[in-house]
Order: C-alpha cells, then sequence, then structure tokens
C-alpha cells in the first residue's frame, strides 16, 4: 500500500502554516474533503485545511469530537509528546529551532566543537590505517 498515514479520527498532526505552525494537534472529526476540525490542550478548536497539517504516525483512540478534558487525558496516556521528541522528525525540528536560537558567541563555540572533532577522528583514521598498513 502507498499510504501509510491516514486522515482519521484521533490522528496527530503537525500545522506546517498559519499562525499555529509548528504545534502538535489532533484531528478529531473531519468535516469535509477539504478541511478537518483540530484541537490541542493549549489551543482553541478550530478548523484547518489539510494542505496546512502534516500527519504523524502518531495516533491515539479517542471518539468523535470529545470533550477538551477526554481529550488531555488520551494525549496523556498515550505519551503523544514524549513519542514525538522521541521520533527522528521532532528531534530534527528540536535542533532545527536550538540552532536558530543560538547567538554569535554560540556558533563560534559550536564552529570550534567541529573543528576540535574533525581533528580528532582525523587522528584516529590516520592511526586506524597505519596499523592496517603494518599487518
Amino acid at each position: 500500500m502507498p499510504f501509510k498515514r491516514y486522515v482519521e479520527i484521533g490522528r496527530v498532526a503537525l500545522v506546517n502554516y498559519g499562525k499555529e505552525y509548528g504545534r502538535l494537534v489532533v484531528i478529531v472529526d473531519v468535516i469535509d474533503q477539504n478541511r478537518a476540525l483540530i484541537d490541542a490542550p493549549d489551543m482553541v478548536r478550530t478548523q484547518i485545511n489539510f494542505k496546512r497539517l502534516s500527519l504523524t504516525d502518531i495516533k491515539i483512540d479517542i471518539n468523535r469530537v470529545p470533550k477538551k478534558k477526554a481529550l488531555v487525558q488520551a494525549m496523556k496516556e498515550a505519551d503523544v509528546q514524549g513519542k514525538w521528541e522521541r521520533s527522528s522528525w521532532g528531534r530534527k525540528l528540536i535542533v532545527q529551532k536550538k540552532r536558530a536560537s543560538l547567538n554569535d558567541f554560540d556558533r563560534f563555540k559550536l564552529m570550534l566543537a567541529r573543528i576540535k572533532r574533525g581533528g580528532l577522528i582525523r587522528q584516529e583514521l590516520s592511526r586506524l590505517r597505519k596499523e592496517e598498513a603494518s599487518t
């Protein structure tokens, strides 16, 4: 099957455009073939176009249009935030945010650390090559 992520009630999605950009939300109802009703613990329930959502692999077990309290409890039980932070996609976004928040001095320190790490790798690689050549 070509698709693994479907638009369905309980599917966790990432908003990829607009006012709620970068926020994890849950699809609580499908309005029509272009829009869904979304909700998250710290936002007002709203409708959004599917083009503005990126579906994740995470799905929680909820009924259609649950109350806010039931949604928050289901998200907590499913450990949605933890699963997201452990996923490669979530880790990549966390690193991007950290990099964007670096100041000039932090970027300089990062550059020096990279240079130092590269030097250590080169030293170890040359040592291994010498060992291999001698055997």
